[in-house]
């Protein structure tokens, strides 16, 4: 015993090795614009026994409860994404869309794999029923999607808009309802392939089967929401997350055992069904106390879950199969993708949803992973006679949707406008601008500051009559001869998030009139000479600043606060605070405690037609607010996509 433990304890040391190589290839993949996951699925083909051998297929099999872990973290993540506050705009796409893909994609699914079975090695054989049963079970497969991948892909590219949203909450569903759709067709499918007849009874088992694990899902999300309560330790929370995760799978697997021996059916209990239902079920039906701390948790687990789940994935494709099968999954590959298109295309019709989301919707659904490998497998095991071949070609199939689906998905998001990760130079991408009129040495650092904190920087110069670049070579400043209209609109301050004037007064209050009445700009800044201006600026709700006043109130705050002072300075890198406009329309009417920020984000304030309110867990938002939120940068800029700011 103390052999095998030992022998354990290496294979998991080897794959966190390996599992840390992968973890840098993936990153090393984003250099390319290709998902984190293609790399992770590389690396474990690469280290996988067909290729290195670093992973052993003995590994792989050793390691099937990492497997089990890790799907279970991905089912929790995947109920996690279905908090209906935020989805119930959404309802109607998301119910459409599912509808229109597992429809479309298993009836055609269906027709034309029985069509070829004359084609088909494992197929050839069989009778017209065998035949009707085989494509049952392949057409419920092929609706299968991966949340796992999907996820992955929104976070990685902080995706936050309405394409993003729909489409990983119709990948979330799809996986619900393709574990419903096969457990019918596999009860249909034994009934078929059996000599005897077949008993309606069987699919009163199913019924049961499919209650009985929602009870059990919604007991589990009960008993972790009344642990995640008590429980402070961080350390202990995570662990108690992986156990549950884990205890979920080995339950189901000693449940089916016993009821084989001890009754006369078998019983099924679905554990990633179970493990979504409870996920759900803490996130809608908990206090938002405990739907925070789980959502933190899951935050901080699913990283590494992500990199030893697609790294091992990738290690146990069987590539040895594609010289055989390759021909039989790019059909299967061409079938699902038809009935994608089709499915996405009509769904998009019924609820009338733009036509450029029509055209591009379908490339968010084609990746598949775990849940497909697992149906398969359950497939090879009840069938042995044709099954293998069956689980071959499945195998194959799925290598080909999770090389080609994850970069599809990404350019999805692109193509939707809605890609928001940062590229190599930690460059915004665009949606911040800001224009600087006057050329000195506060407006330099001033550029300098905001272009290190993303945003796009212009600077313009009364004085200059050519283009001209300043400083360290980096800006450019646009020649402005005249203040006027014309002039501001040459430069583009029409399409500017913010202005921010240091010329004296006069030019000044002039060039935030022309913003205020012809741009509606809504962050206006001017520098202060001479007070006798400032109740001018007020009715123009510009931001001014006293360089004097600036300091004197600066020094206050570094003796009274210096931790607060250190923020306003800029000294403390990591954290910040800004102010965001609230324009998420979904957001309209929820309430600051159920609003699910990102971690460590904390609203401050709530402005709203010239009021600042404090914020209070049942303050409601409105479109129009404007909030003040404060903590690390990275934090804040995913707070500032999810209020659609």
């Amino acid at each position: 015993m103390a052999l095998e433990h030992w022998h354990l304890l290496s294979l998991v040391v080897a794959f966190g090795l390996v599992s840390l190589a992968s973890d840098r290839i993936g990153a090393s993949f984003r250099h390319y614009r290709l998902p984190l996951i293609t790399g992770f699925l590389f690396t474990g083909v690469l280290a996988g026994p067909y290729s290195l051998d670093l992973i052993s297929r003995e590994t792989v099999q050793g390691l099937h409860f990492v497997d089990q872990v890790s799907l279970a973290v991905i089912a929790f993540a995947a109920g996690n994404e279905l908090y209906i506050e935020e989805l119930r705009s959404r309802l109607r796409n998301i119910i459409w869309l599912t509808v229109g893909l597992v429809v479309c994609t298993f009836v055609l699914g269906v027709v034309a794999i029985y069509l070829l079975a004359d084609y088909i090695p494992f197929m050839a054989d069989l009778s017209p029923t065998g035949r009707l049963a085989v494509a049952l079970l392949a057409a419920a497969i092929l609706i299968a999607r991966s949340p796992s991948s999907a996820i992955a892909i929104v976070n990685e590219m902080r995706a936050n808009g309405p394409f993003a949203k729909t489409a990983l909450g119709v990948t979330v569903g799809t996986d619900i309802v393709v574990i419903v759709v096969f457990a019918t067709c596999f009860s249909v499918a034994t009934g078929l392939l059996s000599t005897g007849p077949y008993h309606l009874g069987s699919l009163g088992v199913l019924v049961v089967e499919l209650f009985g694990s929602v009870a059990i899902g919604c007991a589990v999300g009960w008993l972790l929401d009344a642990f995640l309560k008590r429980a402070v330790n961080i350390l202990l929370r995570k662990i108690v997350v992986l156990v549950a995760g884990y205890a979920v799978f080995a339950g189901s697997a000693q449940l089916l055992d016993w009821s084989s021996v001890a009754l006369p059916v078998h019983i099924h209990v679905e554990p990633l069904l179970v493990c979504m239902v409870a996920s759900f079920w803490l996130t809608n039906f908990s206090d938002a106390d405990a739907r925070t701390g789980f959502t933190r948790l899951l935050h901080r687990v699913s990283p590494p879950v992500y990199v030893a789940f697609f790294t091992l994935t990738g290690a146990s494709l069987e590539l040895s199969v594609l010289p055989d099968t390759w021909h039989l999954a790019l059909a299967f590959f061409g079938i699902r993708l038809a009935g994608i298109w089709l499915g996405a295309h009509a769904g998009g019709l019924v609820t009338g949803s733009r036509a450029r989301y029509r055209r591009i919707g379908w490339m968010a659904y084609i990746t598949q992973a775990g849940v497909a490998l697992g149906l398969a497998k359950n497939v090879a095991s009840a069938f042995p006679t044709w099954g293998p071949g069956f689980a071959t070609t499945i195998v194959a199939l799925i290598v080909f949707n999770q090389v080609v689906g994850p970069p599809l998905m990404k350019l999805s998001i692109s193509l939707a406008g809605e890609d928001r990760s940062r590229g190599d130079t930690a460059a915004f991408d665009g949606d911040r601008d800001v224009l600087i009129v006057g050329v000195e040495g506060q407006s330099l650092a001033l550029a300098h500051m905001l272009r290190e904190s993303g945003w796009q920087v212009r600077m313009a110069c009364p004085d200059s009559t050519e283009r001209r670049q300043v400083g360290d070579q980096d800006i450019w400043v646009e020649p402005m001869e005249t203040i006027d209209l014309d002039a501001l609109q040459k430069l583009g301050g029409d399409g500017v998030d913010a202005i921010v004037s240091m010329l004296d007064d006069q030019q000044n209050l002039a060039i935030c009139e022309l913003a205020y009445q012809h741009f509606g700009t809504r962050v206006l800044v001017a520098r202060l000479d001479d007070g006798k201006f400032l109740p001018r600026y007020d009715e123009l709700d510009v931001v001014v600043i006293d360089p004097r006043a600036a300091v004197v109130g600066l020094l206050e705050r570094a003796v009274r606060s210096p931790t607060s002072a250190a923020l306003l300075l800029g000294k403390d890198a990591g954290q910040d605070m800004i102010d965001v406009d609230v324009a998420n329309k979904d957001l309209s009417g929820v309430a600051v405690r159920d609003l699910r920020l990102p971690l460590d984000v904390a609203l401050l304030y709530v402005h709203r037609e010239g009021t600042m309110i404090q914020s209070k867990g049942t303050t409601k938002l409105q479109v129009g607010d404007r909030v003040t939120l404060s903590g690390p940068v990275e934090c804040l800029e995913k707070a500032t996509l999810k209020l659609g700011g």
